[in-house]
Order: structure tokens, then sequence, then C-alpha cells
């Protein structure tokens, strides 16, 4: 896709005439006469030189890391944070290029959670090297605080981030370190995490999906970058939820039941008219691991033990790609059942195709 702002800069280069750049712009308005309905659009990857460039980061990141944590410190425990330290800052001057000026979408993403993740890991490879390892023996609440710290460095990291090179993942990345620190925080101080940490994990699951709602609703058409933030930001949230609805549920204890069975199938029933009122498929993909398990156990129920596999994928694939096929006629009837004052907070039913504006 391209902008009217690359347009124009064409123009003024000399690479692009007047009349080609007005034949060009009537293209593209003819072109986006066809609808394009119930399309979750987000770039992965722009050419296979993405995924060339992302190995090479990868590459050169993970040889940094090593160096970094060994060179400094003798190969003793912990690593030195100079590897976290040199990743970050080989990250963002990678992004300089790769980002900022070639615009690659793998390597961009990439780039980001290296950076982030290396701004966590920094910043608890210090604390741990500074606060005595003897200190940490058997002291949840300080493991707590330095995880909380870690996170909140991350956030911190992200949004600088995302202040320079706008990638849309970015938020989404920043949000979950925010999530993770107030998890750490608010179990710091409890005499038994274990409890408490499904319910905040649900919690921060909700807030991530109230935010990614905050984005959507700014751009119902989904015509512009916020869209694309909005999905990273649903595919943040949907496992949060997921696995504190569905662990509660004592899905993975080792003893599901037909009830247990019959509500996991429900709740995906739930999540799918969740999904196709917000036009969102995430929450489906996360909680599938869920479901194929419960349907595993239910056939076992009914006896179908050596089938129970095949059982399984057979009438879930084939629901998925029924729901798949017919998304937009269901997804029709559904909204247009609800009231006037939900629908106006929705994906439009009906969008053109335009060319992607720079955000």
């Amino acid at each position: 896709m391209y902008s009217e702002a690359d347009i124009e800069a064409a123009v003024a280069a000399g690479a692009l005439s007047p009349t080609a750049a007005e034949a060009f712009r009537a293209h593209a308005s003819g072109a986006s006469a066809a609808p394009a309905v119930d399309e979750e659009h987000f770039r992965l990857l722009t050419g296979f030189n993405d995924i060339f460039v992302a190995i090479a980061a990868v590459l050169l990141l993970g040889a940094l890391m090593w160096i970094g944590g060994s060179l400094w410190n003798d190969g003793r425990f912990p690593p030195s944070p100079a590897g976290p330290l040199l990743v970050a800052a080989a990250s963002w001057g990678l992004a300089e290029y790769f980002t900022r000026r070639r615009r690659m979408a793998l390597p961009s993403i990439v780039l980001l959670l290296a950076f982030v993740g290396a701004a966590f890991g920094a910043c608890g490879l210090t604390a741990v090297s500074i606060i005595p390892e003897s200190r940490f023996e058997e002291n949840e609440p300080l493991i707590a605080l330095v995880l909380a710290g870690s996170a909140a460095t991350a956030a911190i990291a992200a949004w600088f981030h995302w202040r320079r090179f706008r990638v849309p993942i970015t938020v989404a990345a920043g949000a979950v370190a925010l999530v993770g620190s107030a998890i750490a925080l608010s179990l710091s101080g409890v005499t038994d995490p274990e409890a408490l940490f499904l319910p905040l994990l649900f919690a921060g699951g909700i807030a991530l999906f109230a935010l990614a709602m905050w984005w959507d609703m700014s751009d119902r058409e989904r015509m512009t970058r916020r869209s694309d933030v909005a999905f990273w930001l649903h595919l943040a949230a949907a496992p949060m939820i997921a696995h504190a609805i569905f662990n509660g549920l004592g899905v993975f204890n080792g003893n599901i039941d037909a009830g247990t069975a019959f509500g996991v199938i429900a709740l995906y029933v739930l999540f799918a008219i969740v999904a196709l009122a917000i036009d969102r498929r995430a929450l489906l993909v996360s909680s599938l691991a869920y479901v194929l398990y419960a349907m595993r156990a239910l056939f076992e129920q009914f006896g179908a033990i050596e089938l129970n596999v095949a059982l399984t994928g057979l009438v879930i694939g084939s629901a998925l790609l029924m729901l798949s096929a017919f998304w937009h006629p269901i997804r029709r009837a559904l909204v247009g059942n609800l009231p006037q004052g939900t629908r106006r907070y929705l994906p439009v039913l009906e969008r053109l195709v335009s060319p992607q504006p720079a955000s």
C-alpha cells in the first residue's frame, strides 16, 4: 500500500509525473469500490527479504547477548546485564534503518520485541547483581518486586520505542509489560499468590481487551494503523482471558468430566459470539487448545477412546471452517439485532478497500 504522502514525494522527486500520479489515484479509487468485508489486515511480511533480515537480526542479537553475558562476567551466574544492554542498543540502531527507513514489517516486530525484552532483562539482571543472593532465598515478595520493576522498565522502553518508530505491536508489548508489573506488585504483598494469580490475570486481560476496543472504536472501518494496534492488543488480551477462565474451570487438572467439557464448549460458543460482534478472531484462536482438550475428554467419556483425537479435529475443524466461510452473514445477523447504541461501538458491517494511510 502507498500513502498519499508517498505519491507526493514521488512526484516531487521526479520519479512520477503529475499525470501518472493522477492516473494512479483514479485507479486506486476505482479499486476501492470493491467491498472488503470482515477482513483483519495486518502487515507481517513486505517480502521474502523480511524473513532473511529477521533471521540475520536474531543471529546477531543472540550473539551479542552471549558475548555481553559472558565477556564481562567470566561465565558466572547471574549473567552480566551487559548482554541485554548490547541487545537493546543494537535493536534500536537496526530499527533506525530497517524500521524507520526501510519500513520492513517482520524485522520491525523482531527488533521491537528484542528491545523490550532486553530492557526487561537488563533491569532484572542489574537488580540480581546488586542484591545479595541470600536475600532472594525463599523471599517471594522480593522476587515479585524485581519482576515488577523489570516489567515497568520494559513498558517505559516500549513507550520510547513507540514515540520513535510507531510499530503497531509496540502498544501491545508495553501494555502487557504494564499488566505484568501490576500483577507482580499485587502478588508481592499476599501470603497465597497462587490463589490470586488467575483473577489478576483475568483482570489484566479484560483491561487489555478494553484498550483494544478503544483503539478499534477510533477506526471502525479499519483503514488506518490504529486497527493494526488493536489487532495486536486483542492478540495479547485473548490468551490472558482464556487461560484464566479455562484454568479456573480446572480444564488441565487431569480429571475433566462431561459437565466441565460441556461448560468449556459453551464458553467457546460465547467467545465466538463476542468474536463475531467485535470482528476479531484472536479470542477463538487463543482458546482453541482448551476446547480441543475438552472435546477429546468428552469423546472419551462416551467411549470413543481410539478415535477421540480424530473426532475432535473433525468436529472443531469443520465448525471453524463453516464459521469462516459464513462469517459475514452470521455477523450481519448478530450485529443487526443489537441495539443501535451498541452497534456504533463495533466495526462497520460494510466497508471499502482503500490505500492505508501512514497513521
